[in-house]
């Protein structure tokens, strides 16, 4: 007889926030911070890049301004790869594979990695009431956004903006 092993969501969550705090210097102290605020800031490049998305963008690849919808589309077109929203700044931040940021080069988007942080919310923070949350959340650890399809998400942003579609 097999028996089959079941993670939970939150065994997940929390392999999630071990894996995002390895990027900082003390990974204890960012997860301590985790839990007094919403938003720490981690380093990108080694364990991951962030490709920054305007929102105009976003919202023209999705035809709609309305966040749960876009959550919903980013959710299908990049496959389930995680997403950060600020809601403030205006912009959507994917996380994709530390190496896209050498030589990224998607106009109106910039590749954070190597020397640069980002502003990562707590993991399973989804609510679009906060300034900075997960618009798809992380599933497990080192799961990330596929660099093509970023770039085609962005290109069908730009494409439609534009007014050709």
């Amino acid at each position: 007889m097999t028996v089959q092993q079941v993670t939970t969501g939150e065994e997940r969550r929390l392999a999630v926030e071990h894996w995002l705090s390895s990027a900082s210097p003390d990974p204890a102290q960012t997860r301590r911070d985790w839990v007094e605020r919403s938003v720490v800031m981690l380093s990108c490049g080694s364990l991951f890049a962030a490709v920054r998305i305007p929102a105009e963008v976003v919202q023209a690849a999705a035809r709609t301004t309305d966040e749960a919808v876009i959550d919903t589309y980013l959710a299908g077109a990049l496959m389930d790869g995680p997403v950060i929203r600020d809601r403030y700044a205006h912009w959507y931040y994917a996380l994709v594979p530390a190496s896209t940021a050498r030589g990224w080069d998607v106009p109106d988007t910039v590749c954070l990695g190597v020397g640069t942080s980002l502003g990562v919310p707590r993991p399973g923070l989804c609510a679009a009431g906060e300034r900075v949350y997960w618009a798809v959340p992380m599933d497990s650890a080192a799961s990330l956004c596929s660099p093509h399809a970023v770039s085609q998400l962005v290109m069908t942003g730009r494409y439609r903006a534009a007014g050709h579609g």
